[in-house]
């Protein structure tokens, strides 16, 4: 009996192992990048990188470094040891606020030399759960609360802009903790975001709070009604009831900056094999449903978890809404952002960007990148490509990109919570000239440079510019206050203001200097203005230049 036992036991644990390795290598065999540690430290290879040239040739990485960007970016390290951070917001008294769900914390990182390095980071509140999803609110006195969003519940707390603490913690939504995702986001639909084609406004004197709560489970029937979907409600936390469902995890949020409507990443179910089902882009709206468990992408019927085919097409519009825009199964996209257009090339203004954390469950990894979505002013998608590149490296990770941050003067930041740190993007162009239709070129400063006092202004501009080989050159901060204005003098032969150098129609060069006090706002703009004794406004003409303090 023991003898027949035993052969029972080693057979049961034969198929058991057999079924496990199967199962290993059909599913999980590229799992390794997301778990493993890399063997080089990619914060190590991106300042050997950036110590070997400083500043970078635009558009040029040194083969030490193991990011790849686009022509006319730069790459930095903005911030390291962090330990895992995800979501980034700005501070309501500059800075970044930074969530990290793994050490219970939210952390205000900030720049205040503006070298583009971090050389404060303060904990700003500790002891939490799971800590994700953050928001701010301040009202005209400049008393702020910020938002938090734990695993299990939405709370407000009293921001103090002196010491960047938060206080007086009020939970005001409870929500359901455990499960597959924990990581709960949250955001304010905008009060005032009109398309200036069509003059629609989506949320007029509307302040809602919405909060993203993922899935328990790969694929189910959800018990819990909060579960899979977007929530809604006042912010003051009254009235929680759903906004957009059939969501397995949409874990990130983004207003676009022209329609005001509210797309999402989600993420798709697991085990269907390498390349189903896509992950997803959505434009969600409220009472819609994206599908989950039942259908995934372009309304496909989940046939593997749903066998009720025969009572209608279980996936088709208007009971449930297709995918805007498929992404590569189990890329995992998390967090997503949209181009400004002050700073940016005109080619990225109103683009989307996104972060793929990466893929454990396919047996060739995928993502470990940001991608660049191409679309017009509208919304419509036009096209894509890889934005940065090379976080993944043969068979291991040397980071996972999560959350996206971007800024007027072309700067964006990406959070890493495998690698532990922020980088920092900045735009510096193609050349190192700005040019304005042929008639100026400015070679210093550039686009989303930071400036300070004493600012030297050069480059050259057609003589027509001038009058008596001079023009103006005003500073504002980013409210439109004056702060300096510089008087830029023609450089002819070595002698300023020369006759000889500004009546003429080629390019003179030019130089002005300007000092001024450190504004408030953390960026401006530089205006170059062509001299008009003349006042009539057919021969004025002007351009500006984004710049930072």
């Amino acid at each position: 009996m023991k003898k027949i036992f035993g052969i029972v036991v080693a057979v049961g644990l034969a198929v058991f192992f057999a079924w496990a390795g199967v199962f290993y290598w059909q599913n999980l065999r590229g799992i390794w990048p997301a778990v493993k540690a890399p063997s080089e430290d990619i914060v190590k290879l991106i300042e050997q990188a950036t110590s070997a040239s400083a500043p970078l040739p635009p558009g040029l990485n040194t083969t030490e470094m193991p990011l790849k960007v686009p022509d006319g970016f730069v790459v930095s390290v903005f911030v390291k040891g962090l330990g895992e951070p995800r979501v980034m917001i700005h501070a309501p008294n500059g800075g970044l606020l930074v969530s990290i769900p793994a050490s219970g914390k939210v952390v205000r990182v900030h720049d205040a030399n503006g070298d583009g390095v971090v050389d404060e980071t303060l904990t700003v509140v500790s002891g939490l759960n799971r800590p994700h999803g953050m928001a701010t609110r301040c009202d005209t006195s400049g008393v702020c609360k910020l938002y938090i969003a734990e695993s299990d519940r939405v709370a407000t707390y009293d921001y103090d802009n002196e010491r960047s603490r938060a206080t007086n913690k009020k939970k005001i939504i409870d929500l359901p903790d455990g499960g597959n995702h924990f990581t709960r986001t949250i955001m304010f639909t905008p009060l005032e975001v009109k398309n200036p084609l069509t003059g629609f406004m989506p949320y007029p004197n509307e302040d809602k709070l919405l909060i993203s709560v993922g899935s328990t489970c790969n694929v189910c029937n959800e018990k819990d009604w909060r579960r899979a979907k977007v929530l809604v409600a006042n912010a003051d936390g009254t009235d929680l009831k759903v906004f957009a469902s059939g969501l397995r995890n949409a874990p990130f949020l983004a207003i676009h900056p022209v329609t005001g409507k509210i797309w999402v990443t989600e993420m798709g179910r697991d085990l269907l094999g390498d390349n189903t089902p896509p992950d997803e882009v959505n434009i969600i709206e409220e009472g819609k449903n994206y599908g989950w468990p039942i259908c995934y992408g372009k309304n496909i019927h989940d046939n593997a978890f749903d066998k009720n085919i025969y009572i209608r097409n279980p996936c088709m519009e208007p009971f449930e809404m297709p995918s805007y825009i498929d992404i590569p199964a189990h890329s995992a996209p998390l967090g997503l952002a949209f181009t400004p257009e002050e700073g940016w090339p005109e080619q990225y203004w109103h683009n989307l960007f996104v972060a793929y954390h990466g893929s454990w469950n396919r047996t060739v990894p995928t993502g470990y990148k940001i991608a660049r979505y191409k679309l017009d002013a509208q919304g419509n998608y036009l096209g894509e490509e890889d934005f940065i590149s090379g976080w993944l490296k043969n068979d291991e990770a040397l980071g996972r990109p999560v959350d996206i941050l971007t800024e007027p003067g072309g700067i964006m930041y990406v959070s890493d919570d495998k690698a532990g740190v922020i980088y920092r993007v900045a735009y510096q162009g193609n050349d190192k000239i700005y040019a304005y239709k042929d008639l100026v070129e400015v070679t210093a400063p550039r686009e989303g440079d930071v400036v300070k006092s004493p600012l030297v202004v050069k480059g050259r501009a057609r003589g027509t510019w001038f009058f008596e080989a001079s023009f103006p050159v005003r500073l504002s901060d980013a409210q439109g206050k004056e702060i300096a204005v510089g008087i830029a003098q023609a450089q002819s032969n070595g002698s300023a203001g020369s006759p000889q150098g500004w009546m003429t129609a080629d390019f003179v060069p030019f130089e002005a200097k300007l000092e001024f006090q450190k504004p408030a706002t953390g960026t401006g703009t530089l205006t170059f203005q062509k001299d008009n004794p003349s006042g009539l406004s057919e021969h004025d003409d002007a351009f500006q230049i984004p710049v930072r303090f």
